[in-house]
């Protein structure tokens, strides 16, 4: 089942949606709309239609969002990235534009999607970008695929499995099952500390409920061990941007003591979403972040 751009409603003009979602986003975070980025389709090698957003000419840049999110909450880096990079938003399985999937709703399937994603837009190498859940499946990306095509990789605001353990709400699935239209809307709204038009959370709210049910909870019950992931990221050899707010604070400070090299960047005053909430502090640091890497005509070949 191929769904529509529900993160923005239905209708015939997907480009002119796009542009008022994005001068919408970036206008919120301080940013200048830089136009509409290409919207591109690929098939999976288990038959799911996926979708990314995609603008820009350089080395690439793929951002990987959150559980349900749609791959349009990058429009703040998509804007400012543009200019220099060729930036990539995916929208992962049963999200945003992507085909609603009987299954693969899980780390390992995922990781797969972005190794084939990175096939099908021809990337030799690129820097990889996740946040949330899309922390875990760059690690499952790294553990099935290796480093060979990354140049740098960078996780935003969720568990490496590093101690202690973050705290957990015991009541979300019991509550998501109960009442699905009200838990996903007040999870949307908490993902932000600075307040965000009404417009876009309502939008967000949408792309969320757009992800069947079972899927959703699905995303939230992946098997692998919390040392599954603390092993994997400390042996990544790329390097490695840990971008948190300070609920992930002790574990970014425990990496760092494996990690000496690793950028760790805590962001005081930051919703989850904080590379929306604190846009122009995020962007400034993933610049600084990719060209200490190399400069920005030896991080890949693609011109």
């Amino acid at each position: 089942m191929q769904i529509s751009l529900s993160l923005v409603g239905a209708g015939t003009r997907p480009v002119a949606r796009w542009l008022a979602l994005l001068a919408g986003a970036v206008l919120l975070a301080g940013q200048p709309a830089s136009g509409a980025p290409t919207s591109g389709f690929f098939r999976t090698s288990d038959g799911v239609r996926l979708h990314y957003l995609m603008e820009g000419q350089g080395p690439t840049v793929v951002f990987v969002p959150g559980w349900t999110m749609p791959a349009e909450i990058w429009a703040p880096q998509i804007a400012h990235f543009a200019g220099r990079y060729r930036v990539v938003a995916l929208d992962p399985r049963s999200q945003g534009r992507s085909e609603i999937a009987k299954s693969g709703h899980e780390a390992a399937r995922r990781a797969r999607d972005i190794h084939e994603l990175l096939d099908a837009i021809q990337a030799e190498r690129a820097v990889l970008v996740g946040w949330s859940l899309g922390v875990l499946e760059a690690l499952a990306y790294v553990d099935q695929f290796g480093s060979d095509r990354l140049n740098a990789l960078v996780l935003v605001d969720n568990s490496i499995g590093e101690e202690p353990p973050p705290a957990s709400d015991p009541t979300f699935l019991t509550r998501l099952r109960k009442d699905r239209p009200a838990t996903v809307e007040r999870f949307v709204r908490n993902m932000y500390k600075t307040p965000q038009a009404e417009a876009y959370y309502q939008r967000l709210t949408a792309a969320a409920l757009a992800t069947p049910l079972e899927a959703s909870i699905a995303l939230l019950s992946y098997r692998q061990s919390r040392e599954f992931w603390r092993q994997t990221v400390r042996r990544v050899p790329v390097p490695i941007l840990y971008a948190v707010t300070p609920r992930f604070q002790e574990q970014a400070q425990n990496f760092k003591k494996h990690k000496p090299d690793a950028w760790i960047e805590v962001f005081e005053g930051a919703g989850h979403a904080l590379f929306v909430d604190q846009a122009a502090r995020f962007n400034v640091l993933l610049d600084d972040f990719i060209a200490s890497q190399a400069p920005p005509a030896a991080v890949s070949a693609e011109q």
